[in-house]
């Protein structure tokens, strides 16, 4: 059986940002688990705030289309979401909005969010790691998306002092349950296959 191929990005683009090294350490550890990971920047796909008068004006951006793609072509995926005033970011939610306008012939309605997997993790300074954004993005995809999203959510807390030198994971504890969630992750978009 061919490994199952997962895409990874963070839902910020701020130089620096501790949900993107979360997103570098999941694509590590995906790798690490034997999977084929795609790590993308959603600074690659920059798209307009959403608004339906542009989208009847213009159609649907081809950043949006590529994301879509994207995700056809892999069975899992893995995102690290900000946590902003406790929800997630409004990048991901504007980045989600315009894929969702998407309809492709022959497959199902929202169809980059059917027949694959989703994991979530978050990083913040707090001591819950970005839970509360995490409860957000998992009912907004859930519920509105209709997307599968694994139970288990990654949440980093004490951002400053959460990641190594070498990018990794400081906390033990983390690290092992980000493998736990990768492997899981794995396992269901070898099931979806």
């Amino acid at each position: 059986m061919a490994a199952s191929k997962i895409i990874v990005f963070a839902g910020s683009i701020r130089s620096g940002s501790v949900n993107e090294k979360l997103a570098a350490a999941a694509a590590d550890a995906l790798r690490r688990a034997g999977a084929q990971v795609t790590h993308v920047s959603l600074r690659d796909y920059e798209l307009p705030l959403y608004n339906g008068d542009l989208q009847a004006r213009e159609g649907v951006p081809a950043a949006a289309r590529r994301l879509v793609e994207l995700f056809f072509e892999h069975q899992g995926v893995f995102v690290a979401s900000p946590e902003y005033n406790a929800s997630f970011a409004p990048l991901l939610k504007n980045t989600f909005d315009w894929m969702s306008r998407i309809n492709v012939e022959g497959r199902p309605p929202l169809p980059a969010f059917k027949d694959r997997v989703f994991a979530l993790g978050a990083v913040s300074g707090g001591a819950m790691g970005g839970y509360r954004g995490l409860t957000q993005l998992r009912t907004m995809m859930e519920l509105g998306l209709g997307a599968l999203v694994l139970p288990d959510m990654v949440a980093v807390g004490g951002a400053a002092t959460a990641f190594g030198e070498d990018g990794g994971l400081t906390n033990e504890r983390t690290r092992d349950f980000l493998d736990v969630v990768v492997k899981k992750l794995i396992d269901a978009a070898e099931r979806l296959s």
